[in-house]
């Protein structure tokens, strides 16, 4: 594999495609699922003839345009026992790829505000319990002691009655996170094609025989989608139309301070969760906006009710000012769970409708999808994700259950 600076990516990966090759896999999407995928295929399965493809630089798209929360405290046993593979491989994965991706388990919080919010927040404690994933109850003065920063007092406009508390729940540095994906799959032997942009999907009879990109056709006997925000558009191109809608998804971050926060706070309330990076930036994050766009931005309104809603809860950042924001494209499905398992075309496979999940299930999600390509069957992980559910009405209605969608 050969090395290159580049303006948009330092030290970024890159191989011309050879048009004469016929890969195994090709991936399309370079983000954390893309990688996650090609390096499970090459250390669990032995499939090494793989190519991803990405239209930008590596993990640029919505890999780059996260709040990197990681936490597997989900109601349904199906999303429970998804997300707590994942958070069980995020434990080991820095010593895995030898690559530290600044994996911090200073626990999340989910903050209940109302009497529903307590009983409903309970009930999933009992239920994480009953799943062996870790999960407590605190009082309004065990969630100060907790987390100083956060304002408890019952004059607050949503007053805080109480949070569950996943203690192995943390963060991440997520572009630390795709450089260790990438550099582990290339070196066993994946190819890692940037600004190669997928224009086609080639179908003979009902089966896949590969892509048409921006840099010529690459022949494959799988392809696999990968590309959060966008999976419709590339499905289209194989005469698949999926139920999913894609929204914009905002969250910013603000200058550089001292360590103030110790853990990862979330409302549903008042759609905003707030975090401490590494560096010392406060990493601010709202909920999805309601219209459907492709746009990486959102609307404006959105941040302002989203600032307003992180002063409630802490009146401390007031003076803290904004360094930047962004947007990026969610896929959501009808029940705001993902989709990942075979398709009615054969040789195509899909992994999309993350919603507000993708991140926090990147090492999961790449290696049940990996099992799903190898085998032409779903592991069973993320045997009620596929397509089907939506025809039995099998749904996973987490977006509904859970204290917070994100």
């Amino acid at each position: 594999m050969a090395y290159a600076e580049s303006p948009e990516h330092p030290a970024g990966l890159w191989r011309n495609p050879d048009p004469r090759r016929t890969y195994d896999v090709v991936i399309v999407g370079a983000g954390g699922h893309g990688l996650a995928t090609a390096y499970y295929l090459a250390r669990n399965h032995g499939i090494t003839n793989v190519a991803v493809l990405e239209r930008g630089w590596l993990a640029g798209g919505n890999m780059a345009r996260n709040t990197a929360i990681i936490r597997s405290n989900y109601l349904w046993d199906e999303s429970a026992a998804l997300y707590d593979h994942a958070l069980r491989l995020w434990e080991g994965l820095s010593e895995e790829l030898d690559y530290d991706i600044l994996f911090s388990q200073r626990g999340v919080l989910n903050l209940a505000h109302s009497l529903q919010d307590v009983r409903d927040s309970v009930r999933r404690v009992e239920a994480n319990r009953l799943q062996g994933v870790d999960a407590e109850w605190l009082t309004p003065e065990q969630v100060k002691e907790f987390c100083p920063v956060v304002n408890v007092s019952q004059d607050a406009r949503y007053p805080v009655l109480g949070a569950t508390l996943q203690r192995r729940a943390g963060i991440a540095k997520h572009d630390h996170v795709a450089w260790a994906y990438a550099r582990a799959a290339d070196a066993l032997g994946v190819d890692l094609i940037q600004n190669c942009e997928v224009t086609g999907i080639t179908v003979r009879g009902d089966r896949v025989t590969g892509v048409e990109t921006s840099r010529g056709p690459i022949a494959a006997g799988r392809v696999a989608l990968a590309a959060a925000g966008h999976s419709s558009l590339l499905a289209g191109m194989a005469g698949l139309r999926l139920p999913i809608q894609s929204h914009p998804l905002q969250a910013l971050v603000s200058e550089l301070l001292e360590p103030v926060h110790p853990c990862v706070v979330m409302s549903n309330a008042v759609h905003v969760y707030v975090s401490q990076a590494h560096k010392g930036e406060l990493v601010l994050g709202a909920g999805v906006d309601q219209y459907n766009s492709y746009g990486q931005r959102g609307g404006f309104h959105v941040i302002r009710q989203q600032m307003a809603a992180a002063l409630e809860l802490f009146p401390a950042f007031a003076r803290a000012r904004v360094l930047r924001t962004w947007g990026g494209v969610v896929d959501v499905s009808p029940d705001a769970s993902p989709i990942v398992g075979l398709t009615p075309v054969d040789g195509l496979y899909l992994n999309c409708g993350w919603g507000t999940g993708g991140f926090k299930a990147t090492p999961g999600a790449g290696w049940v999808y990996a099992h799903t390509i190898a085998h032409d069957r779903p592991h069973p992980l993320n045997e009620p994700y596929t397509l089907e559910r939506f025809t039995t009405g099998a749904l996973i209605d987490e977006h509904g259950a859970a204290a917070v969608a994100h």
